[in-house]
């Protein structure tokens, strides 16, 4: 029996925009988790399972990702539009207040809502994410976003994410990429296995923190003053180390953990994970 039900509401352009509603936290603020940049909902099934019944988890889809309208304008696909939309439905379903957990593009997302009004986030935790982008995670992903590649089975797609990020995830098994596969795709009109996104959000590509060169240090320290979890895999290539001993330092409050053995990004199912995620949630008031 599913835990979530199937919502939508509408964004400030008219889009029918979706996201997963996990039931649960009468009288405490909900948990809200930000996808990154080709993700969707199914990203998070994992901690919203385990969230759902103690806390109201919200899972947005983003314009262009998984069941969400896209965009016949793709310079909308870019951070900014997607506060837009996040704050359409903060509006629509009468949230004030929340716990954001932002996974890479959603956790850029997260500092922009914090430097637009810091007081409706309860609590945060940013995923192998910071106020600096490293280059070589941004050209690694410039290499793959948007190619519109499909493949015959779910076991090709599969052996396609095994072999483009196997150095991120060293130690998944093919049950493991499966999993991501049916995460991160889905099937297409031709019966054919497709990334579930619009390959056009790859045309903009101006995230703040990035090539844009807006400043995100002041959305960063907009967090201070509420619990805060900053969470980087041992082996990212787009959180650098010297970028997230600077956040330590600049934010001491903070919890900083590191995922041993993961890229970019943990997926928060894993233990060190789950545990501080656990940890923070307890400091929400």
């Amino acid at each position: 029996m599913s835990t979530f039900t199937d919502q939508y509401w509408q964004s400030p352009d008219g889009l029918r925009l979706h996201y997963r509603d996990y039931a649960g936290g009468d009288g405490q603020v909900p948990v809200v988790c930000l996808p990154g940049w080709t993700r969707n909902a199914r990203d998070f099934a994992g901690l919203a399972e385990r969230l759902a019944g103690d806390w109201r988890v919200i899972c947005p889809e983003m314009r262009g990702r998984g069941d969400s309208d896209y965009s016949k304008n793709s310079a909308t696909y870019n951070p900014m539009q997607y506060v837009q939309d996040l704050n359409a439905l903060f509006d629509a379903i009468g949230v004030d207040r929340f716990v954001a957990v932002g996974t890479s593009l959603g956790g850029l997302m997260t500092m922009i809502l914090a430097m637009v009004d810091a007081k409706r986030i309860a609590g945060a935790v940013l995923n192998d994410i910071g106020p600096v982008i490293a280059p070589a995670g941004l050209a690694r992903i410039r290499d793959y976003v948007g190619q519109g590649r499909n493949f015959p089975t779910w076991m090709h797609a599969a052996r396609e994410l095994q072999e483009d990020h196997a150095a991120a995830f060293p130690d998944f098994t093919i049950a493991d990429w499966l999993a991501m596969a049916k995460r991160v795709m889905t099937l297409g009109s031709n019966g054919r296995v497709v990334y579930d996104y619009d390959m056009k959000i790859a045309e903009p590509f101006e995230a703040p923190g990035g090539e844009a060169g807006v400043d995100l240090w002041p959305g960063f320290m907009a967090l201070a003053g509420r619990p805060l979890l900053v969470l980087r895999g041992g082996l990212s290539d787009l959180l650098a180390a010297d970028t997230l001993r600077e956040m330590a330092q600049r934010m001491p409050e903070a919890e900083v953990l590191t995922v041993p053995r993961v890229g970019h990004a943990p997926t928060l199912d894993e233990p060190e994970a789950v545990a501080a995620i656990t940890r923070l949630l307890a400091q929400v008031q």
